[in-house]
């Protein structure tokens, strides 16, 4: 009879790795997402270019073949990256692509009279950005950003690939050792699960939260 318990513990160990994976790769796409999603939007054709090219090429690839152009590719111009860092990465570059679209569209929705009365106050483009467009842009950006993470937590089993003793390469190890397949997939599948409903709740949660000072601001 096989004792589960230890291989129980070793998907829990995948599991680390996985929200590890999770939380940075967010913070990455996080900054690239307003970094490409604003770069769209500047006045500078060099600028709009450089930011349209990265989010058309990470969109338009496949993260699989990004993951390893990352991890097997770029050692050969004498960058080496740990397989940790390869799939941060690559997903993070990869959502982050994703998360710009809604950083342009959620700005220029922003209604263009409110932009012309910060300008004839004299604000700074900083000012405008802080004051006026970021407080009504992203409540609006919260929803996608939510399903981008999730989606970003769902691909990190690609690093599996790489190596990367994530949850999938886990129960991958414990069906090869056990020749089970039901109980360490389903295991994960659990996992995964719980961890969307995490990110889901505490997105909504932000969303309220953003939405109710958005509107004590209105007031």
């Amino acid at each position: 009879m096989i004792d589960w318990s230890g291989y129980i513990g070793l998907i829990l160990q995948g599991a680390l790795v996985t929200i590890q994976l999770t939380v940075l790769g967010s913070a990455l796409a996080l900054v690239m997402a307003f970094v490409a999603g604003l770069a769209r939007l500047s006045r500078f054709f060099a600028v709009r270019a450089i930011a349209t090219t990265y989010i058309e090429f990470f969109r338009g690839t496949s993260i699989f073949v990004q993951l390893f152009w990352v991890y097997f590719v770029l050692p050969f111009a004498g960058i080496n990256l740990s397989p940790l860092q390869a799939g941060v990465l690559a997903l993070g570059l990869n959502v982050g692509a994703y998360g710009a679209e809604v950083v342009r569209g959620a700005v220029k929705s922003v209604p263009r009279e409110q932009l012309e009365a910060s300008i004839a106050l004299n604000f700074t483009g900083f000012q405008r950005m802080r004051h006026i467009i970021l407080p009504q842009a992203l409540p609006l950006m919260l929803p996608t950003f939510g399903n981008n993470a999730i989606e970003l937590l769902k691909g990190t089993a690609v690093v599996s690939l790489i190596s990367l003793t994530d949850m999938t390469f886990q129960a991958q190890v414990v069906r090869a050792q056990t020749g089970s397949t039901l109980i360490p997939f389903g295991t994960i599948l659990i996992l995964y699960f719980a961890m969307s409903w995490v990110i889901s709740f505490l997105m909504h949660r932000l969303e309220r939260r953003v939405t109710r000072n958005l509107d004590g601001v209105r007031a």
